[in-house]
């Protein structure tokens, strides 16, 4: 393991980054490929990088130590920031933007409905829900749309366990966060130099996606008062217990279950996605799962005890979370001058955590752009806070346990049943928005497996 790099300086010194006159070529990769800006800054000037692009000045830490002190041990310095401060016109003072004592206040009326206990009692559903996805599957005949599917899902997952409510209907949903994904990534790269009242398509796009997502938001408000559960342990019912309903009440329900809508379905989804990408690449991972399954589960559905069954599931899993983490970037504004790794960062600063970068370290990881899901079998781990796939410190993603077990139970019940495989001449590329998701879609064809007993697997 290695520590921080940088030189024995005093901390009024600003970290190593590159030259002013590389400003054009780092304007191209933050338009066209925010990845390689992080990865190739990161290499070439080490674990606290002062990365300026015109008039702004963004610092990118790529040490455990170091994202620890950031997003954790000096949390409360660090308010949400680039791209987050952006979608803050959609969804409002939401769970994943709001800050201080709002947030702290959000975090404690929702935090029940993701209680471990609460969440196994969900298995049963999310099972259900997964069945007539690999139905759905199965049943296509010719190429499907991956990340579609998934994305649908997601939501009816997310609907069913978090809102008791039935998501099927609002089939624009997914469009509308796209939207509000490209229009929250365009301001924060252009520095919102472009106002907002220029007509242009994204802007138009967004307006429209902001209305609908707020529709919705509001219709199931309004089905649940109509319709109270008592006792509800849901997150609508909690909500409105919550509160009032004023017109700021109205409004703070709103923007929690737009975000809600936003970060519980698009990461798993993301995931997925890439984990059958994956996959699809390494056949022989597709076998020791496929094998798993039919020895774990033979021909019923998961459980929620199947988690601890499923070793080499889990394992792929946190291993995709890896490689292609679905919050790729943790960015935070300094609140107050700091001192990160030895080096002074100003107050007002942008500070980056990338989770991208930081599970390629080769401090960290043998081999880090290798698919290898024994990373995870093996009784050595990394560092905590060398892999953030759900962040870390105060933040730390309050839906992780649900995610991953739908993410389990998706990986098994499809490498039993089917075999997915990508349309020939596909070129899967990450596309760095609010999430990291495969640019274009993710075409497939399903083939049907024979579904072994447990005796023929052995």
């Amino acid at each position: 393991m290695t520590g921080p790099q940088h030189h024995a300086r005093a901390a009024r010194t600003a970290p190593p980054g590159p030259p002013r006159r590389a400003t054009l070529r780092l304007l191209k990769q933050l338009f066209t490929d925010r990845l390689a800006l992080m990865g190739d800054n990161a290499e070439a000037y080490g674990d606290v990088v002062r990365i300026a692009i015109g008039p702004k000045a963004m610092y990118l830490v790529n040490h455990p130590d170091l994202a620890k002190h950031v997003l954790a041990d000096n949390a409360a310095n660090y308010h949400k920031g680039i791209g987050l401060q952006e979608a803050r016109r959609a969804l409002g003072d939401g769970l994943l933007t709001s800050d201080g004592e709002t947030w702290k206040q959000q975090r404690r009326t929702i935090q029940p409905v993701f209680q471990p206990k609460r969440i196994s009692r969900q298995a049963a559903v999310v099972a259900a829900q997964v069945a007539g996805l690999i139905d759905r599957l199965a049943a296509h005949d010719g190429p499907v749309e991956i990340l579609h599917e998934m994305t649908g899902l997601t939501l009816g997952v997310l609907g069913r366990t978090l809102l008791d409510a039935e998501l099927g209907g609002y089939e624009t949903l997914g469009h509308s966060f796209e939207a509000v994904q490209d229009q929250a990534m365009f301001e924060a790269v252009t520095l919102s130099a472009v106002p907002q009242w220029v007509p242009l398509k994204k802007q138009l796009e967004f307006r429209t996606a902001r209305d609908d997502l707020r529709r919705i938001a509001d219709e199931l408000v309004e089905q649940r008062l109509a319709n109270p559960v008592e006792n509800g342990e849901d997150v609508l019912s909690r909500l409105i217990a919550s509160g009032s309903q004023d017109g700021a009440s109205r409004e703070r329900m709103r923007d929690e279950l737009i975000t809600l809508l936003l970060a519980g379905h698009e990461t798993t989804a993301s995931t997925l996605g890439w984990a059958f990408h994956l996959i699809d690449e390494h056949p022989e991972v597709g076998a020791r799962l496929h094998a798993e399954a039919a020895d774990v589960l033979g021909d019923r559905l998961p459980e929620y005890e199947d988690l601890r069954r499923l070793t080499y599931t889990v394992a792929v899993v946190e291993e995709v979370m890896r490689l292609y983490p679905p919050v790729w970037l943790l960015p935070r504004i300094a609140q107050a001058d700091d001192e990160i790794g030895g080096y002074h960062v100003p107050a007002g600063s942008d500070v980056v955590v990338v989770p991208y970068t930081l599970h390629r370290h080769p401090g960290f990881w043998t081999d880090p752009e290798r698919f290898d899901p024994g990373r995870f079998t093996a009784a050595e781990r990394p560092p905590r806070y060398a892999y953030l796939p759900f962040g870390a410190g105060p933040r730390f993603c309050i839906g992780n346990s649900l995610g991953v077990m739908e993410a389990v139970f998706v990986l098994a019940m499809a490498a039993r049943d089917l075999e997915l495989r990508k349309v020939p001449g596909k070129v899967v590329e990450p596309e760095a928005m609010l999430s990291l998701r495969v640019r274009g879609g993710l075409p497939m064809t399903v083939h049907r497996r024979h579904r072994v007993s447990r005796s023929e697997a052995a």
